[in-house]
């Protein structure tokens, strides 16, 4: 009886294999569809992205914690961006190179969410360090007498610590309504690594609580950070601009150029993902992997190249310590 019950309710019997402990959920992820085998050959360049987001982002802060010279809230905050970095490109690495070279697809649900997790808070972790540095800046140019009293190393930390458990509490409730889901239909990802918005439009049950908190964390994080950055640059251009002299107003600009364009190379590909996802659903699959591949390496692999040729003290640092460990050799 229980038998012909069973087969009567399809969609119970899937959900029950979905949710047993026994056979774990399997998703497959994908490289470059089209590609075939030849998307190795396309591995290479990606490969090399990672390789200097890895170094890039090392550098800057081996530079900033062995040079007492950029002990400094500016460089602390440049080291949060940089760290915040390095986490995003280790927590997909082994999947992607893993995709792209040995064609090994399969990942679980768990280290599917914990992926999932470490992805999204380091994102949202990034803006808010952004809108930290904006902080920074407008502190510098609208308030520089009471700069090191406003911005001291206790502020800096708590800063932090503060950004870190924002995160943790806005995504650790997305990530485990994940566990609610039934997955009856195709279990493709369209990315290398596991994304949110991805993972849930595979579900075959009312997915809508997971979409409001997901669209909750962007707005609660990034839909907050991105305005007060916009305000920040309003106030410090309106303070510039009372500057009397041109070469005070060039000097002043010149020191948020690094960070504007760390924001725009955040920004823009953050939004068009989310776009393409929400909305460019008949958009050819090539271009959801090229966004996501855009979105995951380009800031990495850029933010240590600006700061390093933007920014002064830091080269300097740079030159200094390769300098010394050419005389070493």
């Amino acid at each position: 009886m229980e038998f012909y019950y069973l087969l009567l309710s399809p969609q119970l019997t899937m959900t029950i294999v979905n949710n047993t402990s026994s056979q774990p959920l399997i998703f497959w992820l994908t490289g470059i569809p089209g590609l075939g085998a030849s998307q190795i050959w396309i591995s290479l360049p990606i490969c090399l992205l990672y390789v200097i987001a890895l170094s890039g982002n090392s550098m800057i802060l081996f530079v900033v914690i062995r040079e007492q010279s950029l002990h400094e809230p500016m460089y602390y905050f440049l080291s949060m961006l940089s760290a915040t970095d390095l986490g995003l490109t280790i927590c997909t690495l082994s999947t992607t190179l893993g995709v792209f070279w040995f064609n090994k697809r399969e990942i679980n649900l768990d280290a599917c969410i914990i992926q999932m997790f470490f992805l999204h808070s380091l994102t949202f972790m990034e803006s808010g360090v952004l809108l930290a540095m904006a902080f920074d800046r407008f502190v510098a140019i609208c308030a520089p007498l009471h700069y090191a009293t406003i911005l001291t190393n206790t502020k800096i930390a708590q800063i932090g610590v503060a950004l870190v458990v924002r995160e943790v509490a806005i995504m650790t409730p997305v990530v485990l309504l994940l566990k609610r889901l039934s997955f009856c239909q195709s279990k493709v990802l369209s990315h290398s690594y596991c994304y949110h918005v991805d993972v849930i439009k595979l579900s075959c049950n009312d997915n809508r609580i997971n979409s409001i908190m997901g669209l909750f964390a962007l707005f609660s994080t990034t839909g907050i950070d991105c305005p007060c950055i916009l305000i920040s640059y309003v106030m410090i251009i309106r303070s510039v601009l009372n500057i009397a002299s041109p070469e005070e107003r060039h000097k002043a600009f010149n020191t948020c150029v690094s960070h504007i364009s760390a924001v725009a190379i955040f920004y823009i590909p953050l939004v068009s993902l989310s776009l393409v996802h929400r909305y460019g659903r008949k958009a050819p699959p090539f271009v959801h992997t090229m966004m996501a591949n855009i979105f995951l390496l380009i800031p990495p692999v850029l933010n240590p190249i600006i700061y390093s040729v933007k920014t002064k003290q830091i080269r300097r640092a740079i030159i200094k310590h390769f300098i010394k460990i050419g005389d070493q050799i």
